[in-house]
């Protein structure tokens, strides 16, 4: 079983579905479905490389801060 990353400081600056999945606690499944949806709609930013999807830490931690403002906002 993967260590679940704590804290911010922690994550490496590419990040992969599992990386995420352990950071926030939510399933890989789902955030591979986050990462599949464009970020206009809510998605994780993210990249390929080849056929894995990928998100910068500085994006991924800019998109938690948005969610963080939207969910305030609610």
């Amino acid at each position: 079983m993967a260590q679940k990353i704590v804290r911010q400081d922690d994550l490496p600056d590419v990040l992969t579905a599992q990386h995420i999945a352990n950071f926030l606690g939510i399933s890989r499944r789902r955030v591979y479905e986050l990462l599949k949806m464009s970020p206009g709609v809510g998605g994780i930013p993210s990249f390929e490389i080849g056929a894995s999807k990928r998100a910068t830490k500085v994006d991924f931690l800019a998109w938690i801060e948005a969610k963080k403002i939207q969910s305030a906002g609610a």
